[in-house]
């Protein structure tokens, strides 16, 4: 029972990641406005790009993981990946973003990857 729950949750997180890259890519201002902090008019989109890239990269990553490395390997890689939106959630707060982004998005979605780390340590 524990086990479709852990690769489930697992996959629709790392197809989240991918999802978010592309929307970085292809829709990238309203992305950052979506992510808490709005890019400014007339900034450099290559950081965008960027944002797009890693997220998606990392999508991708924890897929691969866990399709050929199995379960173990992907939560020590979701431990890692659950840094990235525990930094989100401090770069929202210290740029002014709203609070409700940052613990309601970036602050869950840690959560719920060291939850994912959990059920598939127990796997």
């Amino acid at each position: 029972m524990l086990t479709p729950v852990a690769y489930g949750l697992a996959i629709l997180l790392n197809l989240l990641l991918v999802f978010i890259g592309a929307r970085f890519l292809f829709t990238p201002r309203a992305a950052a406005a979506a992510a808490g902090v709005p890019a400014r008019t007339g900034g450099d989109p290559a950081y965008l790009t960027i944002k797009g890239l890693r997220d998606g990269g990392y999508g991708l990553v924890g897929l691969a993981l866990l399709a050929f490395a199995g379960p173990h390997a992907e939560a020590w890689f979701m431990l890692v990946v659950a840094l990235l939106p525990f930094g989100d959630t401090v770069v929202v707060l210290r740029n002014g973003g709203p609070k409700a982004v940052a613990f309601g998005v970036h602050f869950a979605t840690a959560v719920v990857i060291l939850l994912s780390a959990v059920l598939l340590f127990l796997v």
